[in-house]
């Protein structure tokens, strides 16, 4: 991935943590900075189905979930899977579809399942949304509802590139899109052999008590009118798992907790008038609750 991404591992790193962690991805910035480029890139990566829906004012739930047609020759109903069933599935421009038709991405993204027509489908393991979406300043979109934003499990931002990745940059596609040169590093059925094994990374009741207190922190902080939900603490301690395997550790320790928290909270959090008036970022009042929040003493 960093073959055609330069100078953004934070980003890839958090992006493969997700994947590892069964989540699904929110990346929300300006138009050109690469939100697309990483998708596509991780879809790459792995050796499984990548599909892309763009999202657009006219596009339908069905376009989404899938569709039952009659079979003219069988005079019967079948079902056409719709662009939600991959292991990977780029959901761009999501925040520029109706609300309605955010909406059907719930169901798929809480149970990897998708219910049309009374019947239910299983999606394919893994299964992860990427979904891309511009500032709501930008014309022509729709904001994301809470319980939309709540299932995912992080949210980054590219922001806008160093001076010498971008020269870099226009240096290594000076001879067309790099995207082709990225090759399968890992199969569908590893990545999913994997998640499996890192559930199993311990976490000790002092770490759990540890994320509750900073989620709490959330709901008690007075600058903030919406706190973190319980998946919140659900999706750190899994995240937590996925730093400790990649530091090579089968247990969690603070640190692991509070690498990503940023990523995994602020996006769920709704700060009050009074808040937003003083520009008051969701991010620095969560680095705020992780500074205040009293470690767990080490065993």
């Amino acid at each position: 991935m960093s073959l055609v991404i330069e100078g953004k591992p934070q980003q890839l790193r958090t992006a493969v943590t997700v994947l590892l962690a069964e989540g699904h991805l929110l990346i929300e910035d300006v138009p050109g900075v690469g939100k697309t480029v990483l998708a596509r890139s991780l879809g790459r990566a792995i050796d499984g189905d990548f599909r892309r829906i763009q999202f657009t004012p006219d596009l339908l739930p069905s376009d989404v979930t899938g569709v039952s047609v009659f079979n003219q020759s069988t005079r019967e109903f079948e079902f056409k899977r719709g662009g939600v069933f991959a292991h990977i599935v780029l959901g761009d421009e999501i925040n520029r579809a109706s609300p309605k038709t955010q909406s059907a991405l719930l169901e798929a993204m809480a149970e990897s399942q998708v219910s049309v027509d009374g019947h239910s489908y299983q999606l394919a393991r893994p299964f992860m949304v990427i979904a891309t979406q511009n500032p709501i300043e930008m014309e022509g979109t729709y904001p994301l509802p809470e319980a939309q934003r709540d299932r995912f499990m992080a949210r980054i931002t590219m922001g806008y590139p160093a001076r010498a990745s971008e020269v870099a940059m226009l240096t290594h596609n000076a001879a067309g899109d790099r995207i082709t040169e990225v090759r399968p590093v890992a199969s569908a059925g590893q990545v999913s052999a994997a998640a499996t094994v890192i559930r199993q990374v311990y976490v000790a009741p002092a770490i759990n008590d540890y994320i509750v207190s900073i989620v709490e922190g959330t709901r008690n902080h007075p600058d903030l009118r919406l706190g973190a939900s319980p998946r919140a603490s659900l999706h750190l301690m899994r995240v937590a798992r996925v730093v400790a395997t990649l530091a090579g550790r089968d247990y969690v320790i603070p640190e692991d907790v509070q690498e990503l928290a940023r990523e995994v909270l602020a996006h769920r959090l709704l700060p009050t008038v009074e808040a937003q008036v003083a520009r008051r970022d969701a991010g620095d009042i969560v680095s705020e609750i992780i500074s205040a929040t009293r470690l767990p003493e080490r065993g």
